[in-house]
Order: C-alpha cells, then sequence, then structure tokens
C-alpha cells in the first residue's frame, strides 16, 4: 500500500504490538499517532522511528481509560492533521487475580481501560469516516474471547475482551454503509515484550503451531483489514494464535 494521505490513530502505540504497527504503516506513508498512559520515554522512540521512516509521527500522554481525555486526544489529532482514517485499539493491559480476591477497583479497570475506550474513540472518528466515506477501525480481544469460557484468574480482562466482540460487530453493523469497515484481532500468546519469556516459553507445548507468535504475525493481519482487499471484511473476528485457543 502507498497510504500518503492517511491517518492512524493508536492506543497503546509505544510499545509492543500496537508499535510495531505504527512502524509498519510509517513504512507506507501513513501519518501515526500514539498515545501512553505512562511509558513516555518509548513514546517518544516511536515517535521518533515513525518519523525516520518517513511518516509524520505524533506520540501523546493519554490515559483513554477517561472519556474525556481520549475525547480530547481524537480531536488534536483531526485538528492537526485534518482527518482520523484508520482508529486501532491496541491499549488492553491485564492482571492475573483469583475472581474471588478481586478488588473493585482492579474490576472495573479491566473495563475502564479494555472495552470502554473503544466506544470513547469510536464515537468521535466515526463521524468524520463518515463524512469521507472510507474508515477502518480495528479493535484488540483475546484467543478464546468468543467461547465464553471460564476464566477466574482474570475473569474482568476476559469479560470485557468478550465484550469487544460485541461492541466490534454492533460499530461494524452501523458503519458498514458507510463504507467503514469494523473489525477483531484475537492474538495469542505473542512475544510483543508484554509477558515474561519463561511464561512464553512454557505455553509453547500448547499451541498447535508449536512456536509463539511474532509482532510480524499480528502487524500482517492489521494490514490487510486497513486495505481495499479487505473492504468487504466486516465486523469479523481473526484469531491470531497458532491454532490455540480453537
Amino acid at each position: 500500500m502507498n497510504e500518503t494521505n492517511k491517518v492512524a490513530l493508536i492506543t497503546g502505540g509505544a510499545r509492543g504490538i500496537g508499535r510495531a504497527i505504527a512502524l509498519s504503516l510509517a513504512e507506507q506513508g501513513w501519518s501515526i499517532a500514539v498515545c501512553y498512559r505512562t511509558s513516555a520515554k518509548e513514546g517518544e522512540k516511536t515517535q521518533a522511528a515513525v518519523q525516520e521512516k518517513g511518516g509524520r509521527g505524533m506520540a501523546v500522554q493519554c490515559d483513554v481509560s477517561d472519556p474525556w481525555a481520549a475525547e480530547e486526544f481524537a480531536r488534536q489529532v483531526e485538528s492537526e492533521w485534518g482527518q482520523v482514517d484508520a482508529l486501532i485499539n491496541c491499549a488492553g493491559p491485564y492482571h492475573r487475580v483469583n475472581l474471588l480476591e478481586e478488588t473493585i477497583e482492579g474490576w472495573n479497570s479491566m473495563f475502564d481501560n479494555n472495552l470502554h475506550p473503544i466506544f470513547y474513540l469510536s464515537r468521535i472518528i466515526a463521524p468524520g469516516m463518515k463524512e469521507r466515506g472510507w474508515g477502518r477501525i480495528v479493535n484488540f480481544s483475546m484467543a478464546k474471547a468468543d467461547q465464553q469460557a471460564a476464566q477466574p484468574q482474570l475473569t474482568a480482562h476476559y469479560i470485557a475482551k468478550a465484550g469487544v466482540l460485541i461492541l466490534t460487530r454492533s460499530l461494524a453493523r452501523l458503519l458498514a454503509p458507510h463504507g467503514i469497515t469494523v473489525n477483531a484481532i484475537s492474538p495469542g500468546f505473542i512475544d510483543s515484550g508484554s509477558a515474561p519469556k519463561e511464561e512464553l516459553e512454557k505455553m509453547v507445548r500448547h499451541i498447535p503451531a508449536g512456536y509463539i507468535g511474532e509482532t510480524r504475525d499480528v502487524v500482517g493481519v492489521v494490514n490487510f483489514l486497513l486495505s481495499d482487499e479487505a473492504r468487504y471484511v466486516n465486523g469479523t473476528n481473526i484469531h491470531v494464535s497458532g491454532g490455540w485457543g480453537l
């Protein structure tokens, strides 16, 4: 793709999968705006790397769990660059804790950080996409979220990620008439720097493909979903897990 006039807003884009997506799109000429909550140094490095690859870069500290902060960030990108063509919701922190030992704050934080920002940002970005008759929204869920399985050690996170799938389909249904696609990606175990190496190594024997995924495996799917080749792919959930979770 040569998308020199396209703008992507990526939450959680300072590190891991989000950063890999940002750099890939920058190589294709996209302007990239990423936000981060605490990773200021990583955000600056990502912005610099985007610019080195020839794209315009922006890195903004923003807690997208705050609806007003999320709106301000989206408005800033639109104001400075005129539009947002792709919204990629990568932010998705998690913690493991027994359900009956979970705190109220911990429970709420999983929804505030994984599910609600997609709503906050989509409602701001969608009108511009509708006006232009083109847009892409990509949301990140997790492998197994579509199975409604018991997850006693990360229950709130799991429910939030299941909610991402429902929200994705609802947005897709509403926005499809306007040339906008909304899809979800559900990664399994990806070596993105967010999980300890030893934890990933223990999981290899449970993955049918026999190895841990890399960020490029996810980037390839994002590139496809943003392309015109995927114009008729809408409301779907793509597993990137090497067969784990099926």
